[in-house]
């Protein structure tokens, strides 16, 4: 074999080699479907009580991923059906569900007693927890979530709404606020990205 074909070869060779790297060098990593608020310096944490009675902080939850939601158990409609996405979302994650912390913080504690909350949030799923604080814990950890909410003028029955945004915090097993999921997400999009947050 002469040295010119002995070089195409080896020429040859190295392109095909090339060639077959390409797609595994190119391929891009999975992202978030979610807002990434990763970095963000509010959110790190809260100290309100479960609708057991016990003290809770985002350290307890170490190890876990966490769905982080505000709203109250009045809601006609987008609370229970956030609630419920959440859990769907957790769901469809199977066995590493149990990787994952759902959270529901009122923004009514007036009428969301512990006994209220108690019944209330583990209908969504067993494990999910509700949370709750005085009037100005609960103002004070909406602010630092940047989380909108009113309290509506009440009805000649009392009864009243409270407006809020309709948004889920998702934080990873170490803790860190990484995601700012829209209320409409679906559940299929809840649990991608807990995917990537139980497998970075």
């Amino acid at each position: 074999m002469t040295d010119l074909r002995r070089r195409e070869l080896l020429r040859l060779g190295a392109l095909a080699g090339l060639t077959l790297a390409l797609p595994a060098c190119g391929k891009k990593a999975e992202s978030f479907r979610s807002t990434d608020i990763t970095g963000v310096d509010w959110g790190r944490d809260f100290q309100l009580t479960d609708h057991s009675g016990r003290p809770r902080r985002l350290a307890d939850f170490q190890g876990r991923a966490v769905l982080l939601f505000f709203g109250y158990t009045h809601c006609p409609d987008v609370c229970p059906t956030t609630l419920a996405k959440m859990a769907q979302g957790i769901d469809l994650l199977g066995e590493e569900g149990k990787r994952v912390q759902g959270l529901f913080v009122t923004l009514d504690p007036a009428r969301d007693t512990q006994a209220v909350l108690a019944q209330y949030v583990p209908a969504f799923r067993p494990d999910f927890l509700g949370l709750r604080g005085s009037e100005a814990e609960v103002a004070r950890m909406a602010a630092d979530f940047k989380v909108f909410f009113a309290r509506q003028a009440p009805d000649a029955s009392g009864f009243y709404t409270v407006d809020h945004q309709s948004a889920i915090f998702a934080f990873d097993p170490q803790g860190r606020l990484r995601l700012y999921i829209s209320g409409d997400a679906a559940p299929e999009t809840i649990a991608h990205d807990l995917a990537l947050l139980l497998h970075p």
